[in-house]
């Protein structure tokens, strides 16, 4: 459940930010949006969202990095 409630937080912060983007371009100021994109929000919301992601994806590790064999 808390790995769902992450990703969602995280799309949303995504969804917000390409707002962002979007009336940027719309208001004309495309190297502001380019700057935005490559070094702003943009980036870092792709880079939280694939971090956790690739931490689902890599297993069910606890904080002294065993395996959890049994449900919490």
């Amino acid at each position: 459940m808390a790995y769902e409630r992450q990703v969602q937080e995280h799309l949303e912060r995504l969804d917000q930010s390409l707002a962002k983007l979007y009336t940027l371009i719309k208001n004309g100021k495309q190297n502001k949006a380019l700057d935005f994109l490559q070094n702003g929000e943009v980036k870092d919301r792709f880079e939280e969202l694939q971090n956790i992601i690739n931490i689902s994806s890599v297993g069910n590790y606890g904080a002294r990095g065993v395996k959890n064999t049994r449900p919490l």
